[in-house]
């Protein structure tokens, strides 16, 4: 069993080495996958409907709920799992069941067949963000971690911009079926890749020095988790705004093809281009500006994402009501920069407030959390409202069920504001800015 870097003797480095780069452009890799085989279904909505005669409610029940119930609790055990055995390993075997999973996507004949699917990716992927966030905890230093994990977090934007132009292009080329096998394919050669050249790092050499006795066991660290109010807000605000973005990203596609014109072709090109800039480039930004100013006063961890989130929301109204697809992706590089914030800060607090041997389950706790809120939640939703709308709005239903996630907005904001209280105070009661 892996010890404390200080049990060891070893120093803790001023520096983060070349092989914790290599290792975060790995794991940055896979997490593309991960996302990248997970947004495949709202990119290819229009032509899986159009093949599989589903409805938007169908559709929003396996990207939401179907899918966020494998992925959150499944997620827990994994967590616990990974803590206690070898996170490199854990990853390896998820991002294999995911890509297969993904590739029998392609080969779904009905509703049933690609629920089920969707279903096994969503197991998959449970196993794939906590053992990372571990790892990456355990080869950056406190005060570049917010910084390396943003740079991890680049894995959804970049996953979300290169499923956009990849499984549009092939779709368009071949068929819908195709993208899914291809892509899915591709993360079979990640899994041989990530297993041969990551090595497991020592838990905890990169933090203060724990006794042999400071181990949790898996009910202790829930128990942790739960008793936490920052970790619980931080958790909840997420997931708030979360509904934000599964609900209305499992639907952005479908939205710009069917009530705003926008081709396949078009998809592949422009909607990529700004998934890529604006998602991105808000992530990234996001763990510079956390790390330079939670240095400072801790409260940043939620005033940065509330601050983020009122920006967004006149962007997200101007989105909904433009009326050319044009415009609409204009109005949409808002959304996708600062809805993100939000990833970053939570993620980085809780690897910051938590215990070495407690990080991937208390990341397990966090995503069931925000994503079991958003992701069951969102998608499942606006689908259902859609299809409540279509019937007398057959022209914009999509559009009226996004109007209905405007409150979540202010919702989201209110949570972070409450959580800066909490930290506030945590802060004046350690004597720690």
């Amino acid at each position: 069993m892996l010890t404390n870097a200080a049990q060891a003797g070893a120093t803790i480095p001023a520096r983060p080495g070349t092989q914790a780069w290599i290792t975060l452009a790995i794991l940055c890799f896979v997490y593309v996958l991960n996302f990248l085989d997970r947004s495949l279904l709202s990119i290819l909505a229009k032509p899986i409907e159009d093949s599989l005669h589903i409805t938007d409610g169908q559709l929003g029940l396996i990207g939401g709920l179907l899918f966020a119930v494998f992925y959150c609790f499944i997620s827990i055990p994994v967590g616990w799992l990974a803590d206690k055995t070898g996170r490199v390993w854990v990853l390896t075997a998820a991002c294999t069941i995911w890509s297969g999973a993904t590739m029998a996507c392609g080969f779904a004949a009905n509703f049933a067949q690609l629920a089920v699917a969707r279903m096994t990716v969503g197991f998959g992927e449970a196993g794939g963000v906590p053992p990372s966030y571990a790892i990456i905890s355990d080869y950056f230093p406190s005060g570049r971690r917010g910084t390396a994990l943003s740079i991890y977090n680049l894995g959804p934007p970049i996953g979300a911009a290169l499923g956009t132009a990849f499984g549009a292009s092939i779709a368009a080329a071949y068929s819908w079926r195709a993208a899914f096998i291809v892509l899915g394919s591709v993360g079979v050669v990640a899994a041989i890749l990530l297993r041969s050249a990551v090595r497991e790092p020592v838990r905890g050499g990169l933090d203060r020095p724990h006794s042999q006795s400071e181990t949790s066991g898996f009910w202790q660290t829930i128990a942790m988790f739960f008793s936490r109010p920052s970790l619980v807000l931080a958790a909840l605000g997420s997931g708030i705004t979360q509904i934000v973005t599964y609900g209305a990203g499992g639907f952005t596609t479908l939205f710009l093809m069917r009530e705003k014109g926008m081709t396949l072709e078009e998809v592949a090109i422009w909607s990529a281009l700004v998934v890529a800039v604006g998602m991105g480039g808000g992530i990234f930004i996001s763990g510079l500006v956390i790390d330079r100013f939670t240095r400072r006063w801790k409260q940043a961890y939620a005033l940065i994402p509330a601050i983020s989130l009122i920006i967004a929301l006149p962007f997200f109204i101007g989105f909904v009501w433009a009326p050319t697809w044009q415009l609409a992706l204009i109005f949409l590089l808002g959304p996708y920069c600062f809805n993100f914030f939000y990833l970053s800060s939570s993620v980085t607090l809780v690897q910051e407030e938590v215990r070495p041997d407690q990080r991937v389950t208390s990341s397990a706790l966090l995503l069931l959390v925000m994503n079991f809120t958003g992701m069951a939640i969102g998608p499942t939703f606006v689908g259902a409202a859609s299809d409540y709308f279509r019937a007398n709005h057959p022209h914009n239903s999509l559009q009226l069920a996004f109007w209905l996630l405007v409150p979540c907005y202010f919702a989201a904001i209110a949570v972070f504001l409450w959580l800066a209280r909490v930290l506030k105070k945590e802060s004046l009661s350690t004597g720690v800015p």
